[in-house]
């Protein structure tokens, strides 16, 4: 494998300069040579550091804006930033990033919370806080009747059987 100095990338052994960032590449000689694995922001970066160490693999994150580095008011983990981890532990490191999906399968790139979102259904909860006011109270009072009919045929259901069981031994 060879690594892109400037950006971290690994590439094949066939690539001479990276597709990223347009730099010369060179052979990776030591193993803990820190490498790229993907780009995060705000909480995913805490969320996939803690995955890492917890599997006792070391990382760092670097901020990927210059303009953002030299600005000491922004909180680190609210820039974006490339998460890097030893080359010996890429594999490993990788493979925990699909499992907790911080990575799609076959692509380097972080899922977005938002983009998450966008693709799948609203949750009930969702739909219920779209409603109209109106319309979440008429809900309410007929899950409310329902609750209760419901109740009340438990109750006169198991004093039939009751009954019906007390009959059979009179």
């Amino acid at each position: 494998m060879k690594l892109c100095t400037k950006c971290k990338h690994l590439h094949n052994d066939e690539d001479t300069v990276c597709s990223n960032c347009n730099a010369l590449l060179e052979s990776i000689t030591d193993e803990n040579t820190p490498v790229y694995l993907l780009s995060a922001e705000g909480f995913e970066i805490e969320r996939v550091k803690t995955a890492l160490e917890d599997n006792s693999i070391p990382c760092d994150s670097v901020i990927k804006d210059k303009q953002l580095k030299k600005q000491e008011l922004l909180n680190k983990n609210s820039a974006e930033s490339d998460i890097l981890v030893p080359y010996a532990a890429y594999e490993k490191a990788y493979d925990i990033c699909i499992g907790i999906g911080a990575i799609k399968e076959g692509n380097t790139q972080i899922l977005d919370d938002e983009a998450e979102e966008n693709n799948s259904e609203p949750t009930l909860d969702e739909k219920f806080e779209k409603m109209s006011g109106v319309k979440r109270t008429t809900v309410r009072v007929l899950s409310a009747i329902a609750f209760l009919a419901l109740v009340a045929l438990a109750v006169y259901g198991t004093d039939a059987i009751t009954g019906f069981i007390k009959g059979l031994f009179s």
